[in-house]
């Protein structure tokens, strides 16, 4: 991805923060269709167009037909971070989301994710029931409103931010722009 190579020439160390993606989608999910309200020729042209996107930054893209409420899954990857090599959730949830269409909302689907990177599915048990890092992912919701993101991803270094996929050139000027040196 192009932050990671950015993060090879410069001084940066990526931080996810959340973002509230449609959060009142509900437990079981929404088609596409009802969330933009078009039907099945403009999803087809959507899921192309991101597909092409993601291609360009070397990530998989399956055809997406729901939408899922993340905020467990947002609270899961906060915990995941703490834990070592909990980073590599990331990628995994990603992949369930964009790539298998599976229900990050699902108690047990994220369970199966976490034993898939080798964190512990008891601990993450536990996590998900007490809400653990409910407030971490509230922080990062306000953050991101104070911020003024409208959309995912978005980089932001410095005072100021750039949303959507993004050229490596375009997070360069930004990081460049914020003052940041190269290593």
């Amino acid at each position: 991805m192009r932050v990671e190579k950015l993060a090879k020439v410069y001084r940066i160390v990526p931080k996810y923060v959340h973002f509230p993606l449609h959060p009142d989608t509900p437990v079981e999910g929404r088609t596409l269709e009802d969330l933009f309200g078009s039907g099945p020729d403009a999803i087809a042209a959507k899921n192309a167009q991101m597909k092409a996107l993601m291609e360009a930054e070397g990530l998989p893209y399956g055809t997406r037909t729901q939408t899922y409420n993340s905020r467990l899954a947002q609270e899961l990857g906060v915990w995941a971070e703490t834990q070592p090599g909990g980073e590599s959730i990331h990628d995994t949830l990603y992949k369930a989301y964009f790539v298998d269409n599976r229900n990050l909302h699902d108690t047990k689907v994220l369970l199966d994710l976490v034993a898939s990177v080798g964190l512990s599915q008891d601990e993450a048990t536990e996590v998900l029931a007490q809400r653990s890092f409910k407030d971490a992912v509230d922080a990062d919701w306000e953050k991101s409103r104070r911020y003024g993101v409208t959309g995912v991803p978005t980089f932001v270094a410095g005072q100021r931010g750039v949303v959507g996929a993004q050229s490596y050139e375009v997070i360069e000027r930004l990081l460049i722009e914020a003052g940041v040196s190269k290593r």
